[in-house]
């Protein structure tokens, strides 16, 4: 491919020259600029983001912690496989680093004693330092807890804090270092498929390429009825958060809060991690939304608050900040990454949930791989995923 393209015989006039790349990625969020990172290796990338900031909607309002037990058996396979990349990121990345030590403690109560036995079995499969702990040992991680809520744990000592702000533009800098470009306030308003090229509009300008990379988060359907292309079933849906600061009987209770785990209920009721001095808390709500800049529902942070003082020794008296983001989901909550067979060149990458960060070194990675028309990068197809389990087509029964 010809890295040094910049505009296609498409181009008419001055007044409406046609920008040409070799692919055109549709969101600037985690997805989308991880997958331009490496497309950029191949060829010539623009970026379109409709905001005026990448990463506005799902990217900058993420709990951000690398955790290797959640999610799908797929999903953990692709966070297990961006490791190295995490841990080793390309020279001049990231000043500092991107992961750092947490801890997840995942707790339950006596009622819930068999779903940590599954969680603990299912994680040792391929994050072998899981260890599965009983009330005593839940608490000594946790004293904040109540011992007549706890019963016992499952415990992940390589979960890891993630740097979420040094990621995104880490990938964008790499972007641009490898002559791609980002455009912001570009929200694409026509598409069409012409002369073997993808063609969008946007107020910033006409673009057009081969590839088109549909990496547009909670839009990723609404971009694909603008392509006249069938939508995948694509769920947005809200998740709400808040950090507040504790309130102990005791105030020496608090002290060391910056130290302690993220603690997650084994049915994913609640979760809470430290977060910049105070606690950021989240009842894991899923409700279904158009998409949209999401919003907190009052409903939802009173849930959270209720669930936490039934399970912590401290109260919930003044909220510092709430907000609410969107995480998207197909039918059975594993990324897509692939061509739609019924729409030349069109490049779907949506659906990352909640795992779209933790898992961006190995997705950004395999789309890119397989956008060029070769094989699963050697680090994901060892894990056991196939390209099959990412692609399109199995949401669509073919």
């Amino acid at each position: 491919m010809n890295r040094g393209t910049n505009h296609s015989g498409l181009q008419t006039g001055k007044e409406n020259a046609v920008e040409r790349a070799d692919f055109l990625i549709i969101g600037g969020g985690m997805a989308g600029a991880s997958a331009a990172y490496e497309l950029a290796a191949h060829g010539s990338v623009t970026v379109l983001e409709r905001e005026s900031q990448p990463g506005y909607h799902s990217t900058g309002r993420s709990a951000a912690l690398y955790t290797q037990t959640y999610g799908h058996p797929t999903v953990r396979a692709l966070t297990v496989a961006s490791w190295d990349f995490y841990t080793s990121p390309p020279g001049g990345f990231s000043e500092h680093p991107l992961l750092t030590p947490r801890g997840v403690l995942l707790i339950g109560r006596t009622d819930q004693t068999a779903a940590l036995d599954r969680d603990f079995t299912e994680g040792r499969r391929l994050t072998p330092s899981v260890e599965r702990l009983d009330a005593a040992q839940a608490l000594a991680r946790a004293p904040f807890l109540r011992t007549d809520y706890v019963a016992g744990a499952v415990w992940e000592p390589e979960a890891m804090d993630m740097d979420v702000h040094a990621i995104h533009t880490g990938y964008l800098r790499g972007l641009r270092a490898r002559g791609g470009r980002l455009v912001t306030d570009a929200s694409v308003q026509a598409l069409t498929r012409r002369d073997g090229l993808w063609v969008a509009e946007t107020p910033a300008g006409t673009f057009a390429a081969p590839v088109l990379v549909n990496a547009a988060g909670a839009w990723a359907d609404v971009v694909a009825e603008l392509a006249g292309v069938r939508p995948l079933g694509l769920v947005p849906k809200r998740r709400t958060a808040l950090t507040f600061d504790p309130v102990f009987a005791d105030p020496a209770d608090a002290a060391g809060l910056d130290g302690w785990p993220m603690v997650i209920d084994v049915d994913e009721q609640f979760y809470l991690k430290p977060d910049a001095g105070r606690l950021l808390l989240s009842p894991a709500d899923e409700t279904p939304v158009e998409p949209c800049d999401i919003q907190p529902e009052e409903l939802d942070v009173a849930i959270a608050i209720d669930r936490l003082e039934q399970a912590a020794r401290f109260s919930v008296r003044r909220i510092a900040h709430k907000w609410a983001g969107l995480r998207s989901f197909v039918a059975d909550k594993v990324p897509v990454a692939g061509f739609d067979g019924n729409a030349d060149g069109f490049f779907w990458l949506a659906g990352q949930g909640g795992y779209g960060i933790q898992t961006a070194p190995a997705m950004g990675h395999a789309a890119a791989a397989l956008a060029t028309g070769g094989s699963l990068p050697a680090e994901v197809a060892a894990l056991g995923v196939r390209a099959g389990d990412l692609a399109p087509s199995r949401l669509r029964g073919a």
